[in-house]
């Protein structure tokens, strides 16, 4: 996303997939409180497709706990591998990247030590 304008479009593309790929439709959608996420247009859709806004505070990461565990779990990974492997920060991206392919293969206590796809 190069500009916060973009935040519709890319959130009606997601939507789509997400909903195709799942055969579930989307219930609430949590976000901070940033004018991005209440435009008009954004507010009348979600109304309109039945989904339920929820705003926390802005730059209150702790109100996102489940997010920002996942992005410390991410992070700690990565540093890990880095470390591991004796290579420099600039691979940082491919790093993320792997661990969040690992993390999504890995069971999880979560959903009942199974893997995401099991689920």
């Amino acid at each position: 996303m190069k500009h916060k304008g973009e935040v519709l479009k890319l959130f009606v593309e997601w939507k789509k997939n997400l909903e195709k790929s799942t055969e579930r439709k989307i219930k609430v959608l949590w976000s901070d409180n940033r004018g991005e996420y209440k435009s008009d247009l954004f507010l009348k859709l979600c109304r309109d497709k039945g989904i339920y806004m929820h705003f926390t505070v802005s730059e209150t990461p702790q109100q996102n706990g489940v997010g920002e565990r996942m992005n410390r779990t991410l992070s700690e990974k990565v540093r890990y591998m880095l470390s591991n492997a004796g290579l420099p920060k600039n691979f940082w991206v491919e790093a993320l990247a792997y661990a969040c392919y690992l993390v999504n293969r890995l069971p999880s206590f979560a959903i009942g030590d199974k893997t995401p796809l099991e689920v």
